[in-house]
């Protein structure tokens, strides 16, 4: 339990950080409701947006896959991939709002901690618990 909650307590600086960006950027622009046509708060919008619509349930698999009693080692590994994917994420999409190598590489280590710890506990489920 407290793995999981060390990667949360990052997770949770990190949508912070994203937070105020958001809010320097509406401050700057005078903008209070969406973006008012510009692209860089749009991205920031979207980079923070981003963060809190995959956290949550990753986060949630990643405390199911600590209480499973996984290897230590195993669950810093999902902690650790998954908050540099977020924060790649991020740096990616708030530099541009087209492709970027780091948004890429933010998006595939999010969505392969997800695979990756959905499988495992799928595996501890069925296999597991059969033998």
């Amino acid at each position: 339990m407290y793995i999981t909650a060390v990667y949360a307590a990052i997770s949770a600086l990190l949508v912070v950080a994203l937070s105020f960006r958001v809010i320097r950027l509406r401050l700057s622009t005078r903008t209070g409701i969406g973006d008012g046509g510009h692209q860089d708060l749009a991205r920031c919008i979207r980079a923070h947006a981003n963060a809190v619509e995959y956290l949550p349930l990753a986060l949630l698999l990643l405390l199911l896959v600590e209480w499973s009693q996984t290897l230590p080692v195993i669950v810093h590994g999902f902690g650790i991939a998954l908050v540099l994917g977020r924060l790649l994420h991020a740096i990616g999409l708030s530099r541009s709002a087209g492709a970027s190598l780091p948004r890429f590489i933010g998006m595939l280590l999010t969505l392969l901690c997800l695979l990756g710890m959905a499988s495992l506990l799928l595996w501890q489920a069925v296999v597991l618990t059969s033998t």
